[in-house]
């Protein structure tokens, strides 16, 4: 008998539905398919690649108020965000595909000419936060580079990533797109199967998993693992610039975002105001359940994940800081919004990504230390200092794929979404991070 795995509403643990988890030999007749269906898939053009996703994502175009509301439902965010990702993620794959045929071009140098051919098989591996936009980032210049793919979402977001991928699938040669549903047991079977190329976006624990399970064939991999984003405060920025900032990136999708800002250092001179504003703004946020309107903050997005958010708290006041805003005990599935002073180098809070709607301040005298502490870390996604005289200089010394100077984090038009250390092996995005999904080929004459 097959095994089902089951998706609830985090808000009230209603179930809403189920999948069929696939068996070793299934996950192998279905990698043994897409072998197949790629060695005529890579024949295509790229304008042909390109044409079959702007019919796919065409297709969905009619269910996106459907595929919305599934979402909120299922993951725990509001209609609205909901609404702009679905969006994003149907209009948004066209636009990536075509960037990716324009990357893909061969490179002429000389008598020398860089070819980008297919890898053959890629498994997708994504997370639950952002289940179609962060999977459509990977998936989109996977295709278009002429290889098929294996798209395995998280096990907390089985129902939306199967209604999105219905409603796309059909529209591309048989098994050029397919789905595996499943938990770590079936991720691992995904991993050691015949497959060329991995691009996960997940925890660092998970893919340094991977990279091992990987090395055996060398397999190439594409990994975003997350963030522990810090932010600096000079004394010359705009503080309710700042403080509006602050609120809205830590409680972004309740806190489960990789480039939510975890760890802010404000300049004692100016801490005072900083902080205030701080819980000023924070406090006018509203916490319930998706389809609530004004929902600021929705549950989040399982168990497992509230016990972590409210252990980094309660490991927080336990060492000594402050709570300004919010409580150390929360009943599940919400965290209220949460605001703490007096961080310090040896609570979770600042060493691990928390993903939760959690605002954490420490007050510094020296911008070197600052520096330091910020820096003090395995993660290196996102950085943003806020400031003026100064603040190019601050950017420069942060280590993080991507800074932002009195804005958030992320380039505007064609860039990288790239992460320092163990934030990121390989990156997506842009010509270069489009090319990652492709063999580059050198032909000479």
């Amino acid at each position: 008998m097959a095994t089902q795995l089951q998706s609830y509403d985090p808000s009230d643990q209603t179930l809403l539905g189920s999948v069929t988890l696939p068996s070793q030999e299934q996950i192998t007749t279905q990698v043994a398919s897409a072998h197949k269906a790629q060695s005529l898939w890579k024949q295509l053009s790229l304008e042909k690649r390109l044409e079959a996703i702007q019919k796919a994502y065409a297709a969905a175009e009619p269910e996106m108020e459907r595929l919305a509301e599934l979402l909120s439902r299922e993951m725990g965010k509001d209609i609205r965000r909901a609404t702009g990702e679905v969006h994003s993620t149907i209009y948004g794959g066209p636009y990536i595909a075509q960037e990716a045929l324009q990357a893909l071009q061969p490179v002429q140098r000389g008598r020398s000419t860089s070819q980008y051919t297919p890898f053959g098989v890629v498994a997708v591996i994504s997370p639950w936060n952002y289940p179609l936009a962060m999977a459509n980032n990977l998936i989109i210049p996977a295709l278009m580079a002429g290889n098929t793919v294996l798209w395995k979402p998280s096990e907390e977001t089985p129902l939306i990533a199967q209604e999105f991928f219905e409603r796309i699938a059909p529209h591309f040669p048989m098994d050029v797109l397919q789905i595996i549903h499943g938990n770590g047991e079936q991720g691992r079977m995904l991993v050691e199967s015949a497959v060329q190329l991995i691009a996960f976006t997940g925890s660092q624990q998970t893919g340094k998993d991977i990279m091992q399970r990987a090395a055996k064939d060398l397999k190439r991999l594409v990994m975003e693992l997350g963030g522990n984003d810090p932010m600096i405060v000079m004394p010359d920025a705009d503080l309710q610039a700042a403080a509006r900032f602050a609120v809205g990136s830590s409680f972004e999708n309740t806190g489960q975002m990789c480039i939510s800002t975890e760890r802010i250092y404000v300049e004692e001179t100016v801490a005072d105001t900083f902080e205030q504003l701080v819980v000023t703004h924070a406090a006018n946020c509203r916490v319930g359940a998706w389809n609530l309107t004004g929902v600021n903050i929705g549950p989040v997005a399982n168990r497992k994940q509230h016990a972590k958010v409210q252990a980094h708290i309660q490991d927080a006041v336990m060492k000594g800081a402050t709570l300004l805003l919010g409580s150390e005990v929360q009943e599940p599935p919400f965290i209220h919004p949460t605001v703490i002073a007096g961080m310090q180098p040896d609570m979770l809070i600042e060493k691990e990504e928390t993903f939760g709607p959690v605002i954490c301040m420490s007050r510094y005298s020296d911008l070197d230390q600052a520096i330091e502490r910020a820096n003090d870390s395995s993660y290196g996604l996102g950085a943003v200092v806020f400031g003026n005289q100064g603040a190019d200089q601050v950017a420069e010394r942060l280590e993080a794929g991507m800074v932002g100077i009195n804005q958030s984090v992320g380039g505007e038009g064609d860039s990288p979404w790239v992460g320092a250390k163990q934030s990121g092996f390989g990156f997506h995005g842009s010509v270069d991070g489009h090319r990652q999904f492709a063999q580059v080929k050198v032909v000479s004459r």
